[in-house]
């Protein structure tokens, strides 16, 4: 089976929508995707990625499924130190350093900060919608495999977002979310695409072949986004830190 995460494209987040960078990046995207085999399409409810993926369902005369669990991936915490709320995937490297904890695929549930904040919940939500899902298509989850019941060679396609996206990732691949998000950034309309891979008869396990390509604004020599990217260098003002 394979799984495709789109990322929806460049967003007007005060009104949940598309900028104009953002529909020609989604119709480049349908450009691309529409002589793709695609079985099933799964969308964020928010509207940045039902529009993407409308663009690109639009061509093939198709429709999906839409699930909350999908939405955007914004529980906060408490910072220690200050007291502020702050999301998950925007750490400073020195408070990264500061926990290590964050890095592991178990402790980073169990720092205080985390543990008394909504992001569990948020987590587990996610973790029960994709295994709910794949358990629909014959992969059901068990310990940190799945048990194939149904194999099979069909796409599903997820219109959603980055921290959405990274929560999944690190469920199917046993690794902790925060460092998925510090560390990787899938610019906007971007495809990461994911195989199941049975090497052992009736076990499945899930390898990323690509992560945030974005070959057809290249081809069309459509500039990549910023969005979701901090600043490559401390003294550039012009982009954000």
């Amino acid at each position: 089976m394979r799984l495709l995460f789109v990322r929806h494209g460049n967003p007007d987040y005060e009104h949940d929508t598309l900028t104009e960078k953002g529909e020609r990046e989604a119709e480049l995207l349908a450009d691309r995707l529409q002589t793709e085999k695609m079985d099933y399409f799964y969308l964020s409810p928010q509207g940045r990625a039902q529009k993407t993926g409308q663009a690109v369902m639009r061509r093939l005369g198709r429709t999906g499924e839409t699930f909350d669990w999908l939405h955007e991936f914004t529980p906060s915490v408490t910072l220690p130190e200050s007291g502020q709320l702050h999301i998950i995937w925007d750490f400073m490297p020195s408070f990264m350093q500061k926990y290590p904890q964050l890095y592991s695929p178990t402790e980073w549930l169990e720092l205080p900060f985390i543990r008394e904040s909504t992001v569990p919940q948020g987590y587990r939500a996610v973790c029960e919608g994709i295994d709910g899902l794949l358990a629909r298509h014959g992969y059901v989850r068990k310990d940190n495999y799945y048990s194939v019941k149904k194999s099979n060679r069909d796409t599903l396609v997820f219109f959603c977002h980055f921290g959405a996206t990274a929560v999944v990732l690190s469920h199917l691949f046993n690794q902790s979310p925060v460092a998925l998000m510090q560390h990787f950034s899938a610019p906007t309309t971007s495809v990461t695409t994911v195989y199941t891979e049975e090497r052992e008869e009736g076990i499945a396990s899930f390898r990323c072949m690509t992560y945030g390509d974005v070959s057809h604004l290249y081809a069309a020599k459509e500039p990549v986004s910023f969005s979701g990217r901090f600043c490559e260098t401390f003294d550039d003002p012009t982009e954000r830190h």
